[in-house]
């Protein structure tokens, strides 16, 4: 009776140990699988200058390892972190500004179909026109101060913010719109309780979207008229021959969008627990 007992117990803690190492497998392979592009562009941008292309061309494009010099001396002396946040502070306020309108505005041109069926030429119109192709306009209007740069990094926020909650909104199962009607819930209830959680991970979609083009165009932006931001240390090296100081403000640009991105992307995470996991 003892044997038969203790036979499953045993068999049950070789199966668990014997899974772990399959989990570590899994997750290695992954991460390797994930970092192979990246770390073959590094290794490509570091050997190519430094043993293909001749001094001349050399000039224009060195190897990784000087760039990111100038990227620590940047830092070091404090210059980086100005420019850092002076763009970051500028695509936050344009960034805070589309989100609290679009997405107010995109629920209610997706929950009222009057309300859409009126705006949509406008919309169709308006979203096809580029922003930085209105940076001129913003210019002229509001000068080149702080004020043009925010108000173009809000209009290159507001679609991808606004056309996904719009989207959320329509794409809602009608069968749950049906069953939450039947159960007796009112209006704002039902959008409350059935509308707003089933659209909010489209929502968030145009939400990392818009924190990516933030930064794009302000740093567009950055280029005419700005004293401070990683717009203006890229054209001003450019400008005075520091190619190594004008590829830093590149990586920098890079590795700010990556932790923006990676910041949102776990956001929606939080507000979205309710969503079954999609297998890897």
């Amino acid at each position: 009776m003892t044997t038969t007992l203790e036979a499953p117990a045993v068999h049950i803690g070789l199966a668990t140990s014997a899974r772990k190492p399959r989990r570590w497998r899994k997750r290695l392979t992954r991460a390797v699988h994930a970092s192979a592009a990246v770390a073959l562009f590094v290794a490509l941008w570091e050997l190519v200058p430094r043993f293909v292309l001749d001094e001349s061309t050399r000039t224009f494009l060195p190897p990784l390892s000087e760039d990111l010099q100038a990227l620590w001396d940047l830092a070091l002396d404090g210059e980086l972190a100005d420019h850092l946040l002076a763009s970051i502070g500028r695509s936050a306020a344009g960034f805070a500004v589309a989100v609290a309108v679009a997405v107010p505005l995109g629920l209610l041109i997706g929950w009222y179909r009057p309300v859409a069926r009126f705006l949509q030429p406008l919309l169709e119109l308006a979203r096809n026109t580029a922003a930085l192709a209105l940076l001129p306009v913003f210019t002229l209007l509001l000068g080149i101060g702080e004020l043009s740069k925010v108000t173009l990094v809000v209009y290159a926020c507001v679609w991808p913010v606004l056309l996904n909650t719009i989207a959320g909104v329509n794409t809602v199962d009608p069968l749950l719109v049906k069953a939450a009607r039947s159960l007796g819930l009112s209006s704002p209830r039902l959008f409350r309780k059935v509308i707003l959680p089933s659209a909010v991970p489209t929502v968030f979609t145009g939400v990392r979207m818009a924190a990516s083009y933030s930064i794009l165009v302000l740093v567009a932006a950055e280029m005419v008229g700005a004293k401070a931001g990683l717009g203006y240390l890229i054209n001003t090296s450019q400008v005075n021959f520091q190619i190594q100081q004008m590829y830093a403000g590149i990586i920098a640009v890079s590795l700010l969008g990556v932790l923006v991105n990676a910041g949102f992307v776990a956001l929606e995470r939080r507000f979205s627990t309710w969503r079954p996991k999609e297998k890897p």
